[in-house]
Parts: C-alpha cells; sequence; structure tokens
C-alpha cells in the first residue's frame, strides 16, 4: 500500500513538473483586423504538442454580460453559451489541435469585434491562458465637399464631410501643391460603433483644393477646383447688390416697406442661385476633363473592339489582323489609345453582365507577351472580377468584400499624389484606393478578359461617356 501511494505521488510530480514547461502564447502586440474581412486570432502551446483531448475557451474580457466567443471540450465545438453576435463567425481548425495550435478564425468581422481577448487551454492537470487586444479598422465613405457660398470679405465657403470610419481618421485640407490648410470648424460624432467627420474651410483664391481622410494605411481623397470665375462671380455680385441696396434705399422712399423687403429679399437669392451655378459647372469641367477610347492596334487578336473605341468584346474565334509587338498574345487584353503622364483623370467603365475582367490602369511600357502578373510592381493597378468575387491585385491579392454587385466603375488617377480609387458609380459607393504609388511613365487605361483558355462572356465592357 505504502508503494502504491508512493508510486502515485511520483507520478503526479512527473506530470507537474512537465506541465510547467508549458505555456500558453499569443500576440505580443493587438491584432488588427479590417471590418467586413476575416482575420485569425493567435494561439499556441509552446513547445507544441496535442491539445485534442483538452478544453480549450476564447473569451471576451471586456463585456459585462456572458463573454464566451468559442468553446471546445470532448473533442467537439459545444457553443450552445456563445454570444449572439458571434454565432455562426468562428472556427478552430481542429487538424491544427495536434500540434497545439488553437488559433481561432474569425469571419465578417465587425467594429463591435473590437476588445480584449483570452486564450484558455486546460487539462486535468494543467491550464494556462493568453490575453490580448483585437482593434478593428472600417473604411468610411469617400469624402463629400459642399460649397456654403461666399462671406464678406470674399471668401469662398467649402465643407467637407466623411462617415463610417473606425477608430477616428484624420481629415485634412490640402492646396494644389500638398501644402496643409487650418479648417475654420471641425466636428466629429460617433454614431454607434463608426465615426463621422465634418470639416469647413475657407478660401480666398483659385485652384485645386483636396479633402483627404487618413486612417492608418488607407486614404480616401476628392478635390474641388475654385476657379477665377467663381471669384469674378462673387465681385459681381458684390456689385450688383450694392446697387440694389442703393435702388431699395430710393425706392423705399416711394413704396411701403414691406414692398421694399420683399424685392431685396428675392434679389439676394438670385445671386445666391448664379453662385451655385457657376460653382457646379466648374466642378463638372474637372470630372469631363479625360476622354478615353481603346487601342485596337494593342488589343489581343480575339477581342472586337468597336469602331469609337468604345467597347470590346471576346468573340472566341481569331480575328484576321497582324501579331504587332504591341498587341497582347495570350492575356485577352487591351489599352486606351491616350495615356497621362501629370495632374489627375478620371473615366468610368460599365461592367454590367460581365462576370470574368479585369480593369484600371497601366502604365506604357508593360509586357504584353505570355503570362502576365497584373500588379502593381509590374505596372498593371486593378480590380477584378471572377464569377462572384471580387479582388484588388496588390502583391498578395487583396479579397474585396461588397455590398452591391458592381455595373459602373468609376477611375480617379492623381498622378502626382500616387493614387488610384475606384468607385461604383450607381450607388457611389467606394471599392478600393492604391495610395502612395510611384508613377514614372504614361498611365494608360487597362481592360481584360481573361486568358483566352479561360471563362468566356461575350458581353462587351463600354466606355462611358455620360457623366
Amino acid at each position: 500500500m505504502k508503494f502504491m501511494c508512493l508510486t502515485l505521488l511520483l507520478v503526479s510530480g512527473i506530470t507537474d513538473s512537465r506541465s510547467e514547461q508549458y505555456e500558453v502564447v499569443g500576440p505580443a502586440d493587438p491584432v488588427f483586423a479590417v471590418a467586413g474581412e476575416d482575420v485569425i486570432l493567435p494561439c499556441s502551446v509552446k513547445p507544441s504538442f496535442s491539445v485534442v483531448d483538452m478544453r480549450v475557451e476564447w473569451f471576451r474580457l471586456d463585456l459585462k454580460d456572458s463573454s464566451l466567443v468559442h468553446l471546445y471540450d470532448d473533442h467537439e465545438d459545444r457553443n450552445t453559451d456563445q454570444i449572439q453576435s458571434y454565432r455562426g463567425r468562428t472556427k478552430l481548425i481542429h487538424q491544427e489541435l495536434q500540434r497545439g495550435n488553437t488559433s481561432l478564425k474569425l469571419s465578417t468581422v465587425r467594429v463591435s469585434d473590437e476588445g480584449v481577448y483570452k486564450c484558455f487551454i486546460q487539462s486535468k492537470s494543467w491550464f494556462d491562458e493568453a490575453t490580448f487586444n483585437v482593434s478593428v479598422e472600417a473604411v468610411g465613405r469617400p469624402p463629400v465637399i459642399t460649397v456654403d457660398g461666399f462671406d464678406r470679405s470674399g471668401g469662398l465657403h467649402l465643407q467637407c464631410e466623411s462617415e463610417g470610419w473606425n477608430p477616428e481618421p484624420d481629415l485634412e485640407w490640402l492646396d494644389s501643391e500638398g501644402v496643409s490648410l487650418s479648417s475654420e470648424t471641425a466636428e466629429t460624432h460617433r454614431n454607434t460603433d463608426r465615426f463621422s467627420l465634418k470639416q469647413a474651410i475657407i478660401v480666398y483664391h483659385s485652384g485645386k483644393i483636396h479633402c483627404r481622410v487618413k486612417l492608418r494605411h488607407h486614404m480616401l481623397e476628392t478635390l474641388i477646383n475654385t476657379t477665377n470665375n467663381m471669384f469674378d462671380s462673387w465681385r459681381t455680385s458684390v456689385i450688383l447688390i450694392s446697387v440694389c441696396v442703393v435702388l431699395i434705399v430710393i425706392a423705399g422712399i416711394l413704396i411701403a416697406v414691406f414692398a421694399h423687403k420683399k424685392r431685396a429679399h428675392d434679389q439676394l437669392q438670385d445671386e445666391h442661385r448664379k453662385i451655385q451655378t457657376v460653382f457646379i459647372e466648374s466642378f463638372n469641367l474637372v470630372l469631363i476633363s479625360m476622354k478615353v477610347t481603346l487601342d485596337a492596334d494593342s488589343a489581343h487578336r480575339r477581342l472586337i473592339v468597336s469602331d469609337d473605341g468604345k467597347q470590346v468584346r471576346d468573340e472566341i474565334s481569331r480575328n484576321a489582323v497582324d501579331d504587332g509587338k504591341h498587341r497582347f498574345d495570350e492575356y485577352l487584353g487591351v489599352l486606351g489609345k491616350d495615356g497621362s503622364s501629370s495632374g489627375s483623370f478620371y473615366f468610368e467603365v460599365q461592367v454590367k453582365d460581365q462576370t470574368w475582367w479585369d480593369l484600371g490602369v497601366a502604365r506604357e511600357s508593360i509586357k504584353r507577351s505570355g503570362r502576365l502578373g497584373l500588379r502593381p510592381d509590374v505596372g498593371y493597378w486593378t480590380v477584378r472580377r471572377r464569377d462572384t468575387r471580387y479582388w484588388a491585385l496588390e502583391s498578395p491579392s487583396v479579397s474585396l468584400s461588397l455590398r452591391v454587385e458592381l455595373q459602373r466603375i468609376g477611375v480617379f488617377v492623381d498622378y502626382e499624389k500616387g493614387l488610384v480609387s475606384f468607385y461604383e458609380v450607381e450607388s457611389m459607393s467606394h471599392i478600393y484606393s492604391y495610395t502612395s504609388q510611384s508613377f514614372n511613365e504614361k498611365l494608360f487605361l487597362f481592360v481584360g478578359l481573361g486568358y483566352q483558355w479561360e471563362y468566356v462572356n461575350s458581353t462587351p465592357l463600354i466606355i462611358c461617356d455620360d457623366y
């Protein structure tokens, strides 16, 4: 009997000693996730050994109520008491448990997922845990600039608004040289779990004014071109208003006070409408500054480019055209006829009913033969659709979680800023932006329909002019 007790004590001591050699390890720094995408919350046992027979629990420590995020016990997931908002979004890779990897995959990240997480592992004779923070980024809507008229000194009031961000981003005004401008007023509001911003500024000179919203690695920007005509219109308005005031004073001697006030009000309203009309016309000039057409001489032999250079489609059979050195030979691609190496430009392409395409801009010296890697480091800045999925072709590619099916895509390029942004025109929503790029050649419109051995859809892509 004494011998058996001694043996049990020795076995227990050995087990406890071995247990002290292991620890649960999580990330040393906060985990950053993007709203709408998936994220892996790292956790593992070091040195690695199988935890298949153990209990694995994931908790939220910053919530007052039920804090269970995921539970694995007795060789299966048991999420009856899981937080409601995590239902169907958490997953342990069971085959990884053999190697001591208890990392949790969290799908379709929400801003409300931000908080403090604990990974807890327990056996019959040992337990340990790791705690770390998760921060969630949400990219908001592109900023919108509105004009609120002139003040008495001739300054043009501009207001910039953007919403849907997390955490709170930075908003700044820049002139055409990229110099930061001081704002007049600033407002920030948090609606549920996202931030909205509003800033106003007064400008006294013509030129391009940029409103930029930045959050870590994300940036959205819009601009307005304040022209001399706008300020000339203000000066004319001041003269007209002054004359009207004099006339109203004289007329006030002859007519009743009521008629006098009504006339002044109507004239001021008319001047305000004139100022708004000038602004709208000036802003439209910025948007339509570049008309693009397709270069049929660069198109793959299987592509049909319309006579006006505004449409391209896949006809499957090869056309009777020469294989020039500038023509794509395997990839079904085509470039725009005219390029740009300065300033900013914008164009729109209709992709409705076409489910297999690449769209964006490319530099003049790109490779056009054989297999192509459509990445920025080889001269392509594009977004892609393959059946129901969308991608930004970064290195590596970024999966895009979009709320709408893309129908008409707007592409905005600011050459000097190294910016290429994509927008869904019909829903007025932002798709993706390449920022801080380095351009050193002309950039051309680029359209592609995949490789000649891939999926075929004869629906044309159409260059739009009606914006």
